[in-house]
Parts: structure tokens; C-alpha cells; sequence
């Protein structure tokens, strides 16, 4: 019979990893910690450390001694050429007056000598970085312009710096539970949590908050509730890499499914280990032995097999096997080695986060280095607050959280988003400031980023993959027609873009419905109805698409035309003017002329207009007359006052608006 490597470990008091580096000396082949060697070969290793255990500690503390010293002489190298160079960070710019208190000169001196180069310069004036580097370098001071660092690491931590080795201590491990749907992941870890709860709890954890710990042998474990697989990837590209291993739960009836395989890749992307937890072996039709084959599929070949993945067949339901799974966990932690330094200001990750009604705003924050405490200012994302109130995974208000422990946090200013990172930084003044210049370049980056979409180029944006929904909002004259509008554009979603009414209403189009476009990138598409003057100048201003219809087929139409890339749109209604109907005239073998007043653009004789009454479009047609005093008019222009006839229609009132358009023949640009 043979030993496994942990097991002689735990014997001799060391790690596995330092026992596997012993036999890999004596050239004794060993994959991991769950390998096997003979009784003989125990023997002689258990000599060997016998011997050398005495001599070794010698050494070290001769070691301790020369490192002590080189590292004195290190630091003196260094602050020796710390000395020699100068350095002045700055923002983008420095003012003259900025300029010379840096330089330890006065601002006239350095105005003097701006002006013998040829630039004309006040106290308060900014100069480039050119100018900045040829002054800073006349006085041997090397120019760093930190505002670009700033933005590419804007959101990591503040204070990240390297703690030194003696002050580390080993941390609980962090374990996300991933897997396909109906393969007994929360089933799993509810028998993990009831069988492993804190005594004194009697009735279980009360309080569910997304994150757990378990005590297994003096030691505890970290586990996080499914996030699902995206949310996984998300904070991890938000550079929030909260696990350190991922337990793969595969149903050995069921076998690798399709989400097992996302599982399996995420976990992969993220570089965690994979510890399999072959589930439900209690069943009649379980298969592990399939399940190991098909993991190879994937990469993941088990240690009896030659390979390094740890596979542990358990049943959650019967509660079989559940220890040996966590002695897996603490046994890969130990080969991991994890850990952080708890007497340091603390630094973790946001789980999950809501607002709660009588609590105010609530996040979960798993600590991941340091000790967060009652009273500490904390940045998170961009948000900030104080640390008001902390609630561990039992529902126990607690003063202080070290590394590797779940808390939930009260005391923030706003809702943070899952996978923020926290950090406690020295003052209220200090959180205060770092988020608002978050705040700055988030805005910064959505007006840079925005897309502003139209029919023209829609299906340039959805090839380009700019574009995964096509958001549109309705304004119709009825509401039967905001509905049949609404249903007909929706059955017009693709694979590639979804369409997407984020709102319907009855009326004219308004600047708040322009602004809800904006906001949305959405298009308008007007049925029966038009938009008035300051909805006009919104749309154009912000770029918005307005289309107007009066048969809904050429609105549909013209989206699935968009959407295919065939939309022609040889030409376009142009807006030349708008004219507000102040009185009418009855002229016998002519019928109603109404006398205008023009508000804004002209009104051009050959031109088409459209008449509208409270917002809805009454008649569209062509102009039969056009007369400045008693006299035709080809055109005229902004306030000046006309009188307009419409070919074949009398029913004109005082109040009506009069638009005036035409048609422009355009090339199409994609």
C-alpha cells in the first residue's frame, strides 16, 4: 500500500508543495498532492528531513543576515539616485504661477524669461508641455504629465502596493460554485452550509447575502453564490477576480451539458483551478466514470487518470462524500498558498448591491486584502461614504472584516455595480474627490462613445456589431395605433438586432420624448402625428431621427428595409418653413385663404404643405396660392406676413400651423 503526498506532508508538518519539490530531487515522479508513492520511499524521505532539519536552520538564519544587508545597501543605492533627479508631475497643463512654485522661483522671474523666448505670458496663463519641459529642463527638473496614467488605470486601487513577505498571513480560500441548470448547485450548497453551520446559530444562516463562509477543521472557506456564468466574466473584466477556485458541479445521470461547457471556459478564461464535483451518484442511472471521459473532451483529465483535475463524486441530496470535497478545497488553497495582510487599510470586491428602503444603500463586499472597519471612508466604483453599519453572512453586526470575508456594507452614497472594487483610503475629503473624477470621465466617455442612429446608417452600425438593439419610440394620433405599430415592430427582430419600443404614446412628438431618444439611442417614428418647433430644434441638436407616417406598412417597411441594408432613401423631406394661420378669408371662386404669419424658415409657392391642428395632421397637399399683400409671391420669407391657399381645401381655422416642405434627391452613404 502507498501514501498520498498531503498525508506524509501532514506528517512530517510541511506543505505538499514542499514535499513535492524534495521528490522532484530525487527525481521521483509526481504529478500533485493527491499523488501516491511506496512505504520505502516515505522512509527514505522521513530520514532526510530528519538530517537536515538541523543544519537548514543554520543556514537560514545566515541567509536572514546577508539579505539583511544587501537590502541596507539596496536602499541607500537607491535613495542616492532619488536625490540626483528631479521630477514635477502635472495635469495636462500648469499655470505660470503653478510653474514657478514647483521650480521654487518667482512668478515674475518666470514670466522674464517666458517673454525672452518670444511668449507673451500673465501669472495665470497655461502653458503646454512643450513649453513646461524646455523651462522645466533649463532647471534640471524632469516634466511627468500623470493625467494619462490616470485615465488608463482610473478605476484601480488608489494605495496598491506590494506588502512585504513577513507581514502576510494565511487567508480562507474563495470558491464559486458553477455549473449547468438542474445539476444540484444550490442543493449542494445549502447541504454544505447545513452541515457545516457555526453551533451557537441553532436554526442556519438567517440572512442570505450572496457570500458564505464554513468552518471545516478549524479552517474556513469562502463561497459565493452562483453569480452566473456572465456576471463571472464581467467582474473579471472589471479586473475583479474575486475566486481563487471554481467547484465544476456536473449530475453524473446527466453528463457535460451545454452550460457546463460555458462553465468550464469562463473558469478557464479566469486561470482559477477546477475542482469537479461529480453530483446525484445516489441515482440508479448515474454515470461518473461517463462523465470523467467526456471532461477530457475539455481539458480536464482526473488525477486517476494521469491528469491534474481533482474529481470528487458526491451526493448533495444524501449528503455523501461532502467533507472529502472540502478537504479538496483546503487542500488546493494550501497548494495555492493564499495570502494577504489584514493590518493594512482594506481593499475588496462588491459582490452584489441594492437600495434598500429602510437600510438606504446595501452592498456586499468581499474583503480581499486588509481589515475593513466601523468608521473607515471607502471609494467604490464611483461612489463613496463612510462605513456606517457592517452585517457578516449570520445577520450579526460586526466591527471589523479581514481578508477573505463576506460583509454587507452600509454607509455608501450611491448603488455601486457588481464588481467595483473597494478600497479605504485616509479621509472623507480624499473618497470625495477620487469618485467625482470617476464621475467626470464616465460622462466624459458616454458622450464620447455615443452612437447616434438613424435609418440611414442602422445597418451599417449592426455590421460594424455597434448595434444589438434597435430601440425606437412610437407617437401616434390614437392609441389602436400605437399598439398595432408597437406589435408589428416587434415581430421584426432578428438574430442579429433586436427591435426594442421602449415607449408609445398618443399625441404630438415632444422635446421630452426627443430626449428620451437621446438618452436611449433610440429613433422616432410619428404616425399621424408631428413634432412641434422646440422638438425640432432638440432632434437636430442632439441628432435624433425623427420619421413621420401615414400608413403603417411604409413604417414597417422602411425599419426592415433599414435593418436588411437596403433602404434607399432617394430623397428626403426637407422642412423649409412653418407659418401660424391668424386669420381666413373667403374669396368667391377661390375658397379659404389664410392669412399667415411666417414663424420660421420661408414659404416657397412650389412647395407642399401640411396643415396641422393641435399637433395632428389634418390635410397634406400642395400650395394653390401664394400673395404678399394683392400681389403672387414666389416666396416669403421669416416674419413677414402672407396669405396661402390650399389646393382643393377650405376647412382652415385661426391657430392652425401651417408647415411648408419639399423633397431633396440625396446619394445614399453607408
Amino acid at each position: 500500500m502507498g501514501i498520498r503526498i498531503y498525508k506524509l506532508a501532514d506528517e512530517l508538518g510541511m506543505e505538499s508543495k514542499e514535499l513535492i519539490e524534495i521528490l522532484d530531487d530525487l527525481d521521483i515522479d509526481v504529478s500533485s498532492h493527491m499523488s501516491t508513492i511506496d512505504e520505502e520511499t516515505a522512509k527514505l524521505v522521513k530520514e532526510m528531513v530528519a538530517e537536515n532539519s538541523v543544519s537548514e536552520d543554520d543556514l537560514v538564519e545566515e541567509d536572514n543576515l546577508d539579505i539583511t544587508e544587501e537590502t541596507e545597501e539596496t536602499e541607500e543605492i537607491e535613495e542616492t539616485d532619488d536625490e540626483q533627479i528631479n521630477f514635477i508631475e502635472y495635469e495636462g497643463s500648469m499655470t505660470v504661477k503653478e510653474l514657478a512654485i514647483e521650480l521654487d522661483i518667482q512668478p515674475n522671474t518666470l514670466i522674464s524669461e517666458l517673454i525672452s523666448e518670444g511668449i507673451m505670458a500673465t501669472i495665470n496663463q497655461e502653458l503646454n508641455q512643450d513649453t513646461i519641459e524646455a523651462i522645466a529642463e533649463d532647471y534640471g527638473y524632469e516634466v511627468k504629465d500623470v493625467s494619462v496614467e490616470e485615465e488608463e488605470g482610473i478605476y484601480n486601487l488608489v494605495n496598491d502596493f506590494d506588502d512585504q513577505e513577513e507581514d502576510l498571513e494565511l487567508r480562507p480560500p474563495v470558491v464559486t460554485v458553477m455549473g449547468h441548470v438542474d445539476h444540484g448547485k444550490t442543493t449542494l450548497l445549502d447541504a454544505i452550509r447545513e452541515s457545516n453551520v457555526i453551533a451557537d446559530e441553532a436554526g442556519g444562516i438567517t440572512q442570505h447575502i450572496g457570500a458564505y463562509q464554513v468552518d471545516i477543521n478549524d479552517k474556513k472557506i469562502t463561497f459565493l453564490d452562483t453569480p452566473g456564468h456572465a456576471a463571472f466574466t464581467s467582474m473579471r473584466a472589471r479586473g475583479a477576480q474575486a475566486t481563487d477556485i471554481a467547484i465544476l458541479v456536473v449530475a453524473a445521470d446527466d453528463g457535460i451539458m451545454p452550460q457546463t461547457v460555458e462553465a468550464i471556459n469562463h473558469a478557464q478564461a479566469a486561470g482559477v483551478e477546477i475542482i469537479v464535483a461529480i453530483n446525484k451518484i445516489d441515482k440508479p442511472d448515474a454515470q461518473p466514470e461517463r462523465v470523467k471521459q467526456e471532461l477530457t473532451e475539455y481539458g480536464l483529465v482526473t488525477e486517476e487518470w494521469g491528469g491534474d483535475t481533482i474529481c470528487v463524486p458526491v451526493s448533495a441530496l444524501q449528503k455523501q462524500n461532502l467533507d472529502e470535497l472540502l478537504e479538496m478545497i483546503l487542500l488546493s488553497a494550501e497548494m495555492e498558498e493564499l495570502k494577504a495582510n489584514p493590518n493594512r487599510p482594506a481593499n475588496g470586491v462588491i459582490i452584489e448591491a441594492e437600495l434598500d428602503k429602510g437600510r438606504g444603500t446595501v452592498a456586499t463586499c468581499l474583503v480581499k486584502n486588509g481589515t475593513l472597519k466601523i468608521g473607515d471612508s471607502i471609494v467604490v466604483g464611483s461612489t463613496h461614504g463612510r462605513v456606517r453599519a457592517m452585517i457578516n453572512d449570520r445577520g450579526d453586526r460586526v466591527k471589523q472584516a479581514g481578508p477573505a470575508t463576506p460583509v454587507e456594507v452600509l454607509g455608501l452614497s450611491e448603488v455601486p455595480d457588481a464588481g467595483d472594487l473597494l478600497e479605504v483610503l485616509e479621509d472623507d475629503q480624499s473618497t470625495r474627490a477620487i469618485a467625482a473624477r470617476r464621475k467626470d470621465y464616465e460622462k466624459n466617455e458616454k458622450l464620447k462613445n455615443k452612437i447616434n442612429v438613424n435609418l440611414d446608417n442602422l445597418y451599417s452600425h449592426i455590421q460594424e456589431g455597434e448595434i444589438k438593439e434597435l430601440n425606437i419610440v412610437i407617437k401616434a394620433d390614437v392609441q389602436g395605433s400605437v399598439e398595432a405599430m408597437r406589435e408589428t415592430l416587434a415581430d421584426l427582430s432578428t438574430d442579429e438586432v433586436k427591435v426594442n419600443v421602449i415607449h408609445g404614446g398618443v399625441g404630438a412628438i415632444t422635446e421630452t420624448d426627443v430626449m428620451l431618444a437621446s438618452a436611449s439611442q433610440a429613433i422616432i417614428i410619428g404616425f399621424s402625428v408631428r413634432p412641434g418647433l422646440k422638438a425640432k430644434r432638440a432632434a437636430d441638436k442632439e441628432k435624433i431621427d425623427i420619421r413621420t407616417y401615414r400608413v403603417i406598412y411604409k413604417a414597417v417597411e422602411d425599419v426592415k428595409k433599414a435593418m436588411e441594408g437596403l433602404l434607399d432613401p432617394e430623397f428626403k423631406e426637407v422642412i423649409l418653413g412653418e407659418a401660424e394661420v391668424r386669420d381666413t378669408f373667403s374669396v368667391p371662386d377661390v375658397g379659404t385663404v389664410a392669412g399667415c404669419y411666417v414663424k420660421s424658415g420661408k414659404v416657397n409657392r412650389n412647395a407642399n404643405i401640411r396643415l396641422i391642428r393641435d399637433g395632428k395632421i389634418i390635410k397634406e397637399g400642395e400650395i394653390s396660392s401664394l400673395k404678399r399683400f394683392k400681389d403672387d409671391a414666389k416666396e416669403v420669407a421669416e416674419g413677414y406676413e402672407c396669405g396661402i391657399g390650399i389646393e382643393d381645401y377650405d376647412d382652415i381655422k385661426i391657430g392652425d400651423v401651417m408647415e411648408i416642405y419639399d423633397y431633396e434627391e440625396i446619394a445614399r452613404t453607408l
